[in-house]
């Protein structure tokens, strides 16, 4: 089954375009799970509710493998976890497809390559 997953950073962001796109790609409204909270902390609530949920076999569907999580180590431990668990993540959006639930190595260096850029944009952001 097909999980869908919208963040945004702060409460005044919205979810619209993420919805829009998980909607598009068919997952119904019941079977999304969002968070308005920042990506450095794992403890969002509609990610705790979705990684409850999902069961060996199921694919979690995000927009962006940023919004699981906000710096490198945390995205590669949570794809890292939930593949050991039998759940699959997959991305609409990145420039480089991400679908775990291929086995294959470039499937594993496209998630390694995504979450570093997403560390980089993030510690840039901070530093200016």
């Amino acid at each position: 089954m097909e999980l869908g997953y919208a963040r945004v950073s702060t409460t005044h962001q919205d979810l619209e375009r993420q919805l829009d796109a998980l909607g598009h790609h068919g997952i119904p409204d019941e079977r999304i799970y969002t968070d308005k909270k920042t990506g450095a902390t794992i403890d969002r609530p509609g990610f705790t509710e979705l990684r409850r949920y999902a069961r060996s076999g199921d694919t979690i569907i995000a927009t962006n493998l940023d919004r699981l999580g906000r710096n490198l180590r945390e995205c590669l431990n949570v794809v890292h976890e939930l593949r050991e668990q039998g759940i699959g993540i997959k991305t609409l959006k990145d420039p480089i497809p991400i679908d775990t639930t291929d086995d294959s190595p470039m499937a594993e260096l496209a998630v390694a390559l995504l979450a570093l850029f997403a560390h980089m944009e993030a510690y840039s952001g901070s530093v200016r």
